[in-house]
């Protein structure tokens, strides 16, 4: 049984990290840390945990959160690398969800992200979270960073391509769609439902924070330089990610069935990527509430063009529910433990 602290517990991830955590049967919830409800029990805020969670908020404290075995920071860009050296000096693990620790380049992250990294130094050991490229590294290190739900879908769309160099990594295409829960629990104009609601756009068109992390990932294992094109919109409906990719292939003679069985194979062993039958189109209704991605690969017309399909919660392996992933691997627990929630529906 490990003692486990929650830095940010009331936001959309930080719920979603309670309500897998407290069914969890080696997970103590110890801390759950919110400065504004302080104070206040977990289940009175949220009704949904009551006979689950047994602790009050309480204010972000390094003396009460070092008792923990390991502590998930479910907060705003910036907040995780305030405290998170003080944590590992005291032989915490930390899992960070928010982006402080994706990039290896402090210049480049400094860029996107508006401020200096207050610990750059512990850039170069932080593991980056993709179990399904990371897997080994992750089980031993002490800082995790969690990959970003964007990143996520992406990633596993295109990464059987681009390890054996299937298509063309200078023309990759992400055309990435993301329900409103993505911009967090804020009250903000934007993520209104009556200026959401019977709506759909792009934004950031022009450059959104995620290009570099998901370009440093498809570079880690493309045999060649990635030039990616993200474009991400915002849909009316509160949870889900539905990423349609686009490549070139590079093997004039790889047909459809060869590339179906590159994914089937890559992604047989793995616990939460599911590779649909040929043809199909996955829904984001199939994945909510689940930490699967579910993936289909498409050839309009038979030509030179591959789409990939890929679909997840961005809640749950978007976030929650891919830290809980690795944090079991960390731990030596069963990987797909506590997380074998199936997607509701409708």
């Amino acid at each position: 049984m490990i003692r486990v602290g929650i830095v940010g517990g009331t936001g959309y991830t930080g719920v979603e990290l309670l309500r897998i955590l407290a069914l969890h049967p080696e997970v103590e919830v110890a801390v759950a840390t919110s400065r504004a409800d302080a104070g206040m029990r977990v289940d009175a805020l949220y009704p949904s945990l009551r006979g689950v969670i047994d602790v009050a908020f309480s204010a972000p404290d390094v003396d009460v959160l070092a008792e923990c075995d390991v502590v998930f920071f479910a907060t705003p860009n910036g907040t995780a690398m305030l405290m998170a050296k003080a944590l590992l000096d005291r032989g915490v693990k930390v899992i960070d969800l928010s982006a402080d620790f994706r990039l290896k380049d402090t210049k480049e992250w400094s860029k996107w992200y508006g401020m200096e990294h207050a610990c750059p130094e512990l850039l170069a050991e932080a593991v980056y979270g993709l179990p399904e490229v990371n897997r080994e590294a992750i089980k031993s290190t002490h800082l995790l960073a969690c990959p970003g739900c964007y990143p996520t879908s992406v990633q596993l769309g295109f990464l059987p391509l681009l390890e054996k160099d299937f298509i063309d990594a200078k023309y990759l295409i992400a055309d990435v769609k993301s329900g409103v829960s993505g911009a967090g629990r804020k009250a903000e104009l934007a993520t209104l439902m009556s200026e959401t609601g019977e709506s759909f756009k792009a934004y950031s068109a022009s450059g959104h924070r995620h290009l570099p992390e998901i370009s440093q990932g498809l570079n880690s294992v493309s045999r060649h330089s990635v030039n990616l094109t993200f474009v991400p919109h915002l849909t009316p409906m509160i949870r889900g990610i539905h990423a349609t990719l686009y490549a070139q292939l590079s093997h004039t003679e790889a047909s459809l069935n060869d590339i179906q069985a590159l994914y089937e194979m890559r992604y047989a062993n793995e616990p939460f990527v599911d590779v649909l039958p040929s043809g199909s189109h996955p829904d984001t209704r199939n994945v909510r509430g689940s930490n699967k991605c579910q993936i289909s690969i498409h050839q309009p017309q038979g030509g030179q063009t591959i789409v990939i399909l890929s679909v997840i919660d961005n809640l749950v392996k978007g976030a929650a529910g891919q830290a809980v992933q690795n944090m079991n691997l960390m731990f030596g627990f069963p990987e797909s433990q506590g997380l074998l929630t199936l997607a509701l529906y409708p």
